[in-house]
């Protein structure tokens, strides 16, 4: 019963509290009885004055279900003083006191009416869970506490929670916790880690379940599975083992419809097994359970703003998410729960989720906040701070989707972005940004009653089962058609035939349609088609073209634009330089250009994951050019083809770095070509024959004189001159064979005029006048002093040392034996003669007595 739940020995002093504060956290465990007593707390105590308590829960399935408990609790119908609203769906009334919703709901409500009017207390249930909407919408109802309405209350409440953080943002008095009436818990860990058991996980949750039943274990039994299909093969395991006779087998995830969703939760006179996704960790209480079996498993949504991807992949929940779960077993009497990992991975598994507003996709968001008037995302008052990559992608693709535009206000040169008209009509849908251009879109074009069918199409699961057998597959041929320009076109006309088979569950098996889903459909189109009317779009249902919505889908997704790699495979690249695969099932891979409405990262067997584009829709190259001018590009591009030893050039087409076209191009452009031809040269892979050792000590030479006599104003040759240089021999060429034997001298010297080069050869001179009518060639160096090389007979009567560069540089002399091995090294040629040539004298007579010497 509601009075004896353990939330109730908080009664007073919450009461009390509140009336005196604005501001306050309760800790309460779950199943305590909070979500569904605190709310009818403030009611009773008249906290709430003539207005209503909104009680914000994370998931759409615990704000129905809680709603409707507490409307049987105090004996009223539901809509009426108690009610609920979640995204497309609501039963509130004008006496509503009490009601639940989803986060984002209320957020969109703000943005409608800032100053909340009706709205005495807001309740921020299972918080740390820390959904993206619930950080928001904190942060929006903290500003508006501060500024125009200090009368609303504000209540913050979780299981567990990390106090310090939010009391640091709150700044309530200290916060209020409830022991609870838990019962004892005993955990069971497996012997060997979960990674040596390659069963899989639902026969591993079967086998755990029939070892319980078969030792005596008494009550009902929860099995937290990470989604549908993982829940699907669990009932399926556990309803082949012997020990599942006179249990009721129940599924419970947020797809599922509301009757089976009331079907889980309620009580039976048999036992029964649930096996549920992470809804049941928080919010919902069971009744009965005495045995959790935790998968530790979990299908985290996250997105990739460096790739613009989202995934949602199977990922390992961490420790306090294992702790909720296990104490789903303990509410009643003392319960047991298997882990079906071992304790050593327990202990390295992350102590909390990751916050969503570190993880998911910002884009309406952003839209949201900016219709709110804040400007600037990043002085926002965050719980935690998002990533700047998130907040800069968001901004990206609001403004290619003519949301925001920036700020060219002169006062402002660098201000972030603001939102425009559009921006603010396209949130008049409750769908992500690119769903609500789409639909605005299609006004132009025409076929607004089929945009808002193909968005009520993709807001929940797959319409199509996956995995049918041969005769269902040929069936949906023949009535469908294999051929489409869209995958959201067969959607359609599959929605077509449920609809007008009234959703009946074996015509739609028949064609491996989900009947519920395709059920679920049309109350979502009569609300967009509703809202589009608002807007004052055409909603009829008349005859439109194809491209029409084509067209409009584009305008809605263009930065996930796709060209088929090639036609063996279903490989894709997409715009900014992503890969993806087009998903097996689509009908326009015949296609060379798509959009793809839907991209996501999935799991693979093996650990492996897969970058799908699914629902797509097949594109014309010019309908880019139509509708997105400003995005395309034409390049030149050119190359050297090392095999063929010669530069190629082609023209390119690009849309968003997507390319589109390619064309040969010949000839290439020379100076691209000269360029290419130049690089090659330079790093030793292409030669220049003509380029020889004259070119290079002429480029020496006039180097060397630049430094010792800057003076006489001769201009050096660089690294960079030097590139020039090849560049201007290559120039007109494309291939080596062109180059090979192209003159080179004297386009080198003719850096020089005819009085510079005079200079040159006067003060770097390429061969000496020596006192003895020896006329050596010099050698120049980068770095070290200029030399020549003589036998010491070619150097009789020459006692002093050469010099140029206007005598500032000697010469070093490489003086050689009559073999012309090398004996002396000198700057000193006096002081050779007069120290070092006697001795020699006498050493190299004896070796070359034939040779003259003096």
């Amino acid at each position: 019963m509601p009075d004896r739940l353990p939330i109730y020995e908080l009664e007073d002093s919450l009461v009390a509290r509140f009336r005196a504060e604005r501001r306050l956290i309760v800790t309460a465990p779950t199943g305590s009885g909070k979500s569904t007593q605190v709310p009818q707390m403030l009611l009773r105590h008249g906290l709430l004055g003539d207005g209503q308590v909104v009680v914000l829960q994370p998931r759409r399935l615990a704000a129905r279900l809680l709603a409707a408990r507490v409307a049987n609790e105090l004996g009223v119908e539901l809509g009426h003083e108690v009610g609920y609203q979640i995204r497309f769906e609501s039963r509130v009334s004008d006496t509503t006191r009490i009601r639940f919703v989803t986060e984002g709901v209320l957020l969109r409500q703000m943005l409608d009416d800032p100053l909340l009017r009706g709205v005495s207390a807001l309740i921020f249930d299972e918080f740390h869970e820390r959904h993206l909407y619930g950080d928001l919408t904190l942060a929006r109802a903290l500003d508006l506490q501060e500024s125009a309405r200090p009368d609303l209350r504000l209540l913050v409440m979780s299981a567990t929670l990390q106090t310090r953080l939010l009391s640091d943002y709150l700044k309530p008095g200290p916060p209020l916790m409830a022991e609870g009436r838990v019962f004892p818990v005993e955990v069971r860990y497996q012997d060997t880690p979960s990674y040596t058991d390659r069963r899989p996980i639902w026969e591993q949750a079967a086998d755990a379940f029939s070892q319980y039943v078969q030792a005596g274990g008494e009550g009902d039994v929860l099995v937290f599975m990470p989604g549908a299909f993982e829940i699907q093969q669990t009932l399926e395991a556990i309803r082949h083992q012997d020990e599942s006779r006179g249990f009721v087998l129940l599924p419970l995830h947020g797809e599922l419809a509301p009757r089976d969703q009331d079907a889980a939760v309620a009580r039976y006179d048999r036992r029964k097994v649930v096996v549920s996704t992470n809804v049941a960790e928080t919010s919902l209480t069971i009744d009965g359970v005495r045995l959790v079996i935790d998968s530790g498993l979990a299908r985290i949504p996250r997105y990739d703003p460096y790739r613009g991807i989202n995934t949602l992949l199977i990922e390992k929940i961490s420790r306090a998410a294992a702790d909720q779960r296990a104490g789903r077993a303990g509410r009643t009497a003392p319960g047991t729960c298997i882990r079906l990992w071992t304790e050593q991975e327990h202990a390295e598994r992350p102590t909390h989720e990751l916050p969503e507003v570190k993880r998911l996709d910002l884009a309406e968001v952003v839209l949201t906040l900016k219709a709110a008037g804040v400007q600037d995302l990043r002085r926002f008052r965050w719980l935690e701070l998002p990533e700047e990559r998130a907040l800069a992608h968001a901004e990206e693709l609001l403004l290619d989707l003519g949301a925001l535009k920036p700020d060219t206000s002169p006062n402002a040169p660098h201000a972030p972005p603001v939102i425009t008209p559009l921006g603010r009509r396209m949130l008049a849908f409750p769908l992500h940004p690119r769903y609500a251009r789409m639909l605005l879109a299609a006004q132009d074009h025409g076929c607004v009653y089929q945009a808002c069918l193909v968005a009520a199409l993709t807001q929940g699961r797959d319409l199509f089962l996956r995995q049918v057998d041969k005769r269902v597959k040929e069936y949906r041929e023949d009535l469908l058609g294999t051929e489409a320009p869209s995958d959201l076109f067969l959607l359609m006309r599959a929605w077509n035939f449920a609809a007008k088979n009234d959703y009946r569950v074996e015509a739609c098996r028949k064609l491996g349609v989900h009947a519920v889903t395709a059920r679920q459909v049309a109350p979502l189109l009569d609300q967009f088609l509703r809202i589009a009317r608002e807007q004052g779009l055409d909603t009829q249902p008349g005859r439109f073209q194809d491209t029409a919505l084509q067209k409009c889908v584009l305008i809605g997704f263009s930065d996930r634009v796709a060209r088929r790699l090639d036609s063996g495979t279903l490989r894709c690249e997409l715009v900014h330089g992503r890969r993806g695969v087009l998903a097996r099932e689509s009908v326009v891979q015949q296609s060379p250009l798509l959009v793809a409405a839907e991209v996501r990262e999935v799991g693979q067997t093996g650990g492996e994951t897969h970058t799908i584009l699914s629902l797509a829709t097949a594109l014309e190259p010019a309908w880019l050019t139509e509708l997105f001018p400003e995005d395309l590009t034409r390049d030149t591009r050119t190359s050297y083809d090392p095999t063929l030893r010669r530069v190629t050039a082609e023209t390119v087409v690009s849309f968003r770095g997507l390319t589109l076209e390619q064309r040969r191009l010949e000839p290439p452009p020379t100076d691209s070509a000269a360029r290419l031809l130049a690089a090659e040269v330079l790093a030793g892979r292409l030669k220049l024959e003509q380029w020889d050792h004259s070119v290079d000590q002429w480029i020496l030479r006039l180097n060397f004189l630049h430094r010792h006599c800057p003076e006489l104003g001769l201009p050096p040759i660089t690294e960079e001159d030097r590139r020039l240089l090849v560049e201007q021999v290559c120039h007109g060429a494309c291939s080596s064979k062109e180059i090979r034997d192209k003159p080179v001298k004297s386009l080198v010297q003719s850096w020089l005029n005819a009085a510079q080069r005079h200079l040159l050869d006067r003060h770097a001179p390429e061969r000496l006048e020596l006192a003895n009518g020896q006329r050596p060639k010099v050698a120049y160096h980068a770095a070290n002093p200029p030399h020549i090389a003589l036998r010491i007979q070619e150097l009789f009567d020459v006692h002093q040392t050469p010099r140029v560069a206007q005598g500032r540089v000697p010469i070093l002399v490489h003086i050689l034996a009559p073999s012309r091995r090398p004996v002396q090294v000198t700057q000193d040629l006096a002081n050779f003669w007069k120290e070092h040539y006697p001795r020699l004298k006498q050493e190299l007579q004896r070796q070359y007595p034939k040779h003259e010497w003096r």
